[in-house]
């Protein structure tokens, strides 16, 4: 009985820092545009048709 004592308050305040997360991810925007990066994918060209060569085109820069 006396450990609901303990339990009570430790989960209040694991709510509010889960609150508190929450409301810092809003305010700092992470929430702001669900539904470009997901339509994306849909919309980008490939910049060639074969996808592995251009793959290959592309680390050719980095070296």
């Amino acid at each position: 009985m006396n450990i609901i004592f303990l339990l009570i308050p430790l989960s209040i305040l694991l709510a509010g820092c889960f609150l508190g997360a929450f409301i810092w991810a809003v305010r700092s925007g992470q929430y702001e545009d669900t539904c470009t990066p997901s339509m994306r994918l849909l919309t980008d060209e490939p910049k060639s048709k074969h996808p592995l060569k251009a793959e290959l085109d592309t680390t050719k820069d980095l070296l």
